[in-house]
């Protein structure tokens, strides 16, 4: 029988959590793998309601990329334009072009979600 309790605290979330370990393997129509769904929508709730996570931000987008993959803002050129240009970019002077999101999405495969957010807002 399942003593499922809602998730209020950090502590609680701790205690789900180590609960969830024991169940992670268990079968598909067991009484465990349905207590395994519930934990998870609960601990999925209550990360989104205590722990949200922002909009994503198209220049960190771009560092956290150049950091992945060891780039240099000049490996930047040939996806954004002369270096004065990805220098704007990098430090939030100048907005990304529509040309600039597709060649860096396609470049260096950054979600369009991404490199839009601040155009969408």
């Amino acid at each position: 029988m399942m003593n499922i309790q809602p998730i209020h605290t950090d502590d609680d979330l701790e205690r789900a959590f180590l609960r969830l370990e024991e169940l992670w393997q268990a079968d598909d129509g067991t009484p465990e793998a349905d207590e395994l769904e519930v934990l998870s929508i609960l601990i999925e709730h209550y990360e989104d309601q205590r722990y949200p996570i922002g909009s994503s931000d198209p220049v960190e987008a771009i560092r956290f990329r150049m950091e992945q993959r060891g780039l240099s803002p000049r490996d930047l050129e040939p996806l954004i334009g002369p270096s004065g240009r990805v220098s704007e970019v990098l430090n939030r002077k100048r907005s990304l072009s529509l040309r600039m999101i597709r060649r860096l999405h396609d470049g260096l495969d950054i979600p369009y979600e991404s490199l839009m957010a601040d155009t969408t807002a």
